[in-house]
């Protein structure tokens, strides 16, 4: 789904009108972007949870030429599904299976 589809599910089903729902997809997601620079955790209840991780430098290697390169300490965004959204997404895959 597109920040576009977002944007349009939001003004069908709050009446919005296309600029109101953008502005109201910005609030959010400038919220939540906030929220992970500063380290803190994001849930959404039945959806799932956002959250940071660090990790430490190590030392890996090119993959294309083996040369070993140095990679420095980072932080990144990770996602969390939870418990009851988690037997819906099976439960879809099984019923587009048969």
């Amino acid at each position: 789904m597109r920040r576009s589809e977002i944007e349009k599910k939001l003004s069908e089903g709050c009446a919005l009108t296309p600029a109101e729902s953008r502005k109201v997809l910005d609030v959010i997601i400038d919220a939540m972007t906030e929220m992970l620079c500063e380290r803190k955790r994001i849930e959404i209840r039945h959806f799932g949870s956002f959250f940071t991780k660090d990790y430490q430098p190590y030392e890996g290697r090119n993959p294309r030429t083996g040369e070993k390169i140095y990679i420095g300490e980072k932080t990144l965004p990770l996602f969390k599904l939870s418990n009851r959204l988690a037997p819906k997404l099976t439960e879809k895959q099984n019923v587009d299976d048969e």
